[in-house]
């Protein structure tokens, strides 16, 4: 197959971006055009999209770092709805495969619980799940305990809601995660990421699937202390809620 020129890429380019309404990210369309023209050297299928979008501004927009979208014929960005879960999933089920997940799969919780409706009755929230790191009988060197704290939705167009809970519970929590459907937008998902890597809290998308949620860590939570006011206040909402729990996790 011979090597194309800089026209036929970006004609490509553009061929694929409008069969994908719901946006390609940059590396994905590279990569396309690559695999289909491996004659073509990838620099030169680099030097020849970066820029569609200020190119060709009546086709293409890039709503975010590295996405490319189609643009409608009456100047607006196509959309396609995200898919909706399933009408019986909710979201509390997914609240114990995630605290196991943190648990055994993530490995940064000695022990964690699904939290959500505890009716702790705070309007900063109640985490769906919490997570506490505490130091065991064999360790030779014992640290302070640390709570790990997780907000979940099975909206996918709640990703804003997610990560304002999800920054709050950094009041008591050394770390924090946003736990999102992986049929989140890739607009939504560029800005959530960002926001993430910016503010120190994790991400992790998971399939809307009881049998399987397969999450999977996209952001790894950074650790910063918390304000240990309002560490003994959560504790002790805990424990006039529920003493069982506040042992099963601080004990």
């Amino acid at each position: 197959m011979a090597k194309l020129s800089v026209k036929e890429i970006q004609t490509l380019a553009k061929k694929i971006v409008a069969e994908n309404p719901g946006g390609i990210r940059y590396s994905a369309l590279v990569q396309r055009i690559s695999l289909e023209n491996p004659e073509t050297p990838k620099n030169t299928i680099h030097g020849s999209v970066w820029d569609l979008a200020t190119r060709f501004p009546s086709e293409i927009t890039k709503p975010s770092r590295g996405l490319f979208k189609p643009v409608t014929a009456a100047g607006g960005v196509t959309v396609t709805p995200p898919e909706p879960p399933p009408v019986k999933v909710k979201e509390e089920d997914f609240y114990e495969p995630f605290s196991e997940w943190l648990k055994n799969e993530l490995d940064e919780a000695t022990v964690a619980i699904a939290l959500g409706g505890a009716g702790l009755q705070k309007k900063w929230g109640t985490p769906d799940v919490i997570g506490v790191y505490k130091p065991s009988a064999s360790d030779r060197i014992k640290f302070d305990l640390e709570i790990i704290s997780a907000e979940i939705k099975i909206d996918p167009q709640q990703p804003v809601v997610a990560f304002g809970q999800a920054a709050a519970y950094r009041l008591f929590s050394a770390k924090s995660y946003v736990v999102m459907p992986n049929s989140i937008s890739e607009e939504d998902y560029s800005r959530l990421e960002a926001l993430c890597m910016l503010f120190g809290i994790g991400l992790v998308l998971f399939e809307t699937n009881l049998e399987e949620p397969d999450f999977k860590i996209r952001v790894r939570a950074q650790r910063f202390p918390p304000d240990m006011f309002y560490v003994n206040e959560f504790a002790e909402r805990i424990h006039q809620i529920d003493p069982a729990v506040f042992n099963q996790l601080f004990g």
